[in-house]
């Protein structure tokens, strides 16, 4: 079993900065994939940003700019920092964590249980 825990969410002014952490524990031995998504009241959830060893970092084009993904694989946590944030970045932001290989098996698809990101104008 993987468990991922988010921390860093809040409530701040338009054109303040936010830096958003996620931790993965469990018996993880690598995890090729990892990522943020938000949800937005009455909308689908969305990706923000991901990284991976192969590809980089890939981003939702409104973020591009102002958001950083970032990891540190020695503590199987990835990190988001949140620039210049506008009113319409308010959502749940959830971390999720993808081809993590165990100590027993490859794990698939695990999710945080997200955090609140507030924007006031």
């Amino acid at each position: 079993q993987v468990q991922l825990v988010e921390s860093g969410g809040g409530l701040v002014q338009a054109g303040g900065s936010l830096r958003l952490s996620c931790a993965a524990s469990g018996r993880i031995l690598n995890i090729n994939v990892m990522g943020w998504y938000r949800q937005a009241p009455g909308k689908q959830r969305e990706l923000v940003a991901t990284i991976t060893s192969r590809l980089g970092t890939v981003y939702a084009d409104s973020v591009k700019g102002r958001f950083t993904i970032s990891s540190d694989n020695a503590k199987n946590t990835v990190y988001l920092q949140m620039n210049n944030l506008k009113p319409e970045d308010t959502a749940v932001y959830y971390c999720n964590a993808d081809r993590i290989l165990t100590t027993t098996r490859y794990e698939s698809d695990y999710w945080g249980q997200g955090t609140q990101v507030t924007v006031s104008s």
